[in-house]
Parts: C-alpha cells; structure tokens; sequence
C-alpha cells in the first residue's frame, strides 16, 4: 500500500490487517509511554481544504504518537485565497519536507487524483473527499463493531455474520460509502435506511439491502445500529418535510432502542444533532459507541500511517 484511498481497494486481508494494527497501537495507546519511533524523522502533512475537528486531530495525535512532525494547512488565510492550484500547494508541501499528505477536500475525487497526478511521491491519505469516501472513518467504524461483538482478542476474524443497520443521509455520506465497501469486505451484512430523497440512485449495484424506515429495518434485530449525521451544508434542497418528521420515521429514539437486543451497539460518526438523528439519551447509554469510535479513531490512523510506513521497506 502506497496510499490509502478508499476502503473498495482493501482485500480482505488487508483490511483485517489494518484492524489487527489498530488493536495493536491502541495498546500502546494504554502504556504508561504512548510513543513508538516509527515515523521519527518523516513529516505528516494534514491538508485540509474543509473544516475538521475530529478528523484532524485525530491525524495530529496519531502521527505524534508515532514520533512524527506535523505540519497543519487548512485553506482560510493561505495563498489558495489568492489563487494558487491544489498542484502548488502540494509541491510547495512535500519541499518543505511532508513524507505524508492527510487531504480532505469538498470534491469528490480529489484524493485519488493526487494520489495517481505523479505530482508528490509522498504517500496519499484520504481524510474525506465530498460525498465519495472518508475510509479512515470506515476503519474505526468496523474496529469498534469488532471489539464490542467479538471481544477484545478477535485479531484476525471479519465481520462475518454481523448485521449492520446505516440510517440517515447516506445520498450526502462519504461516510456510508466507505463503511459499505468494508464491511461488504469483511463479510457483514448491511441494510441502508433513509427517506427515498436520500438514497442514492445506484443503491443497487453496492450489494446491500434497503428500508424506507428504521422500524421496518429494526424488524431484523441488527447487530449494528450506524446513525449519520444530518448534513446541512451540503442540501441545497427539502429532502424531508421537517426535522420533526425525520425523527419520527428515522431517529434513533429512545423507544426504537428499547427494542434493540443488549447485545446490539449504536454508533455515529459524529458530529452529532443531539435531538434529531439521534436523541441525546440514546448517544450516552451504554449501547452507544459515540465516545469509544473517537478514542478508537487515534489508534487506526495510527495503524494507517504505520502500514503506509511499512510499504516504503
């Protein structure tokens, strides 16, 4: 692996290995010294053309942890205000010694061009690019489901079996998208919940099932309860009559988690509409995974930028 791109690219074993790395830096995560060498002497260089809190730091903590400097761009008050291509800035990056480019960006594709323009040599990490993929998300997403289902030590096991449930914008989610490709991969079985107006088109060719509300979804007894975040900035248009009316047909309440078995988690990617995807009770129960993915989410990009390492050997 020279870069990571999207979750679609992962084998299966590649994808288990990833998992296995981040169980193994989330150990050294717990040790009394946090640190390992392995990128003593690299630089990772986080781009970020979109606002970020979790995703960033996050990438910041990981690539510290791993001994790294980190070098923060982000597009407000830098010369792409004054006109400078994407092709610049990068170049202008890796002179100033980035080894890694963490890119998030509002166009779909972006990532992937960089990766294949030959215009850097440093390794390429998709840190969310539009509506297409956030895969690092996926990454901690499908650790989390691992952990809670299977147990601590489930190195080398998939997701075999595990039924995942995904409710909420998945037209607008980079974040549905890459969680699909992997667990797809890794043998879980998904079903896709959304208002009509928020399922994709091509919803047919991903290989997966679909509802048009979560109680019909919830029939099922998922395993995996994956809620999405609402987003408003990117509709320009009424895809549901109200908030009200989608948390009556598509919000995570209380009443719908009563219904769930014990044993089934509730995850969501955050940033969190307290109240609207999901209710605030249901986010700090103990089924939820809110607090857990994003402690989660230091340790598999440290797996990530670790793997990437490994590659140059």
């Amino acid at each position: 692996m020279k870069h990571l791109i999207s979750t679609r690219d992962l084998t299966r074993e590649q994808a288990i290995s990833l998992l296995d790395t981040t169980a193994d830096m989330l150990e050294v995560r717990g040790r009394d010294v946090k640190k390992l060498p392995t990128l003593r002497g690299k630089t990772v260089a986080n781009v970020f053309f979109e606002d970020s809190t979790r995703t960033r730091l996050s990438f910041e903590a990981a690539a510290l942890a791993l001994s790294a400097d980190v070098s923060t761009f982000t597009a407000a008050g830098s010369s792409v205000s004054k006109g400078e291509s994407l092709k610049d800035t990068l170049q202008t990056l890796e002179a100033m010694g980035a080894d890694f480019v963490v890119l998030r960006h509002a166009h779909s594709g972006v990532a992937e061009t960089v990766a294949n323009s030959g215009w850097i040599d440093a390794h390429v990490i998709n840190a969310g690019d539009g509506t297409h993929e956030h895969p690092t998300q996926a990454l901690l997403d499908t650790f989390t489901m691992r952990s809670r289902l299977r147990g601590a030590d489930a190195r080398g096991s998939g997701l075999d079996g595990i039924d995942v449930t995904i409710v909420g914008d998945i037209l607008h989610s980079r974040v549905a998208r890459s969680n699909v490709w992997l667990l797809n991969t890794l043998g879980a079985r998904v079903t896709l919940v959304a208002p009509k107006t928020l399922i994709p088109a091509d919803v047919s060719a991903w290989g997966v099932s679909t509802a048009l509300t979560l109680d019909d979804a919830l029939e099922s007894n998922p395993d995996v309860v994956m809620t999405l975040r609402i987003q408003k900035e990117r509709m320009t248009s009424g895809f549901f009559p109200s908030e009200s009316e989608y948390s009556r047909f598509w919000g995570m309440t209380t009443q719908r988690l009563a219904r769930l078995k014990d044993s089934t988690i509730v995850m969501h990617p955050g940033p969190m509409n307290r109240g609207l995807e999901i209710a605030g009770a249901v986010a700090d129960s103990p089924q939820s995974t809110v607090t857990e993915q994003v402690a989660n989410g230091v340790a598999a990009r440290m797996a990530v930028l670790y793997t990437l390492t490994g590659a140059e050997s």
